[in-house]
């Protein structure tokens, strides 16, 4: 007991036992340490896959949207193209021309409609062939802009038609 006595006393035992105490408290604390480490790198990598393919997908997106936009911008280049003022006048005429044949006779509402819209393009198309001659003089009066070129078109006729009939008077 005395032996035991004096190993307890010594201060190189209490050294001993209090080192091996914390040498086994860092090697638990480090396999803790290492599980978390571990741990988290799983969340974080999990996190990155995540965030790839979002990215991926967004990446995906954003080239749709700028083929888009590209699509969108060629389309209304081209339509700009075509002249405004001539393509609403036809618009207009063709719906003018619609609307009086509605007017003459509509008995159903969608179906005329339809048949005074085919009637006014096909009228339409005809005179811009060359094939008729009201689309030229329609072009005369509104084209040039101002209701004088109108009134001077029918003032000048009146004239033109009382010189041939008084030139027609002489020599009957």
């Amino acid at each position: 007991m005395e032996m035991v006595k004096a190993v307890v006393t010594n201060w190189f035992f209490w050294g001993f036992v209090l080192g091996f105490t914390f040498c086994v408290l860092s090697i638990v604390a480090h396999w803790k340490t290492k599980g978390e480490l571990k741990r988290l790198k799983g969340h974080l990598s999990d996190k990155l896959e995540i965030e790839a393919e979002k990215m991926a997908e967004m990446k995906g997106k954003l080239d749709a949207l700028k083929l888009e936009n590209e699509n969108m911008r060629i389309k209304i280049n081209s339509g700009r193209v075509q002249n405004d003022t001539t393509a609403l006048e036809r618009e207009l005429e063709i719906y003018a021309r619609a609307e009086k044949a509605m007017v003459l006779g509509a008995p159903g509402f969608a179906q005329a409609w339809e048949k005074a819209k085919e009637g006014a393009l096909t009228e339409i198309e005809a005179e811009e062939s060359g094939k008729s001659l009201p689309r030229r003089l329609f072009k005369r009066f509104f084209s040039r802009g101002g209701s004088s070129v109108g009134a001077e078109v029918i003032e000048a006729l009146p004239a033109e038609s009382s010189n041939r009939k008084s030139s027609s008077a002489p020599q009957a």
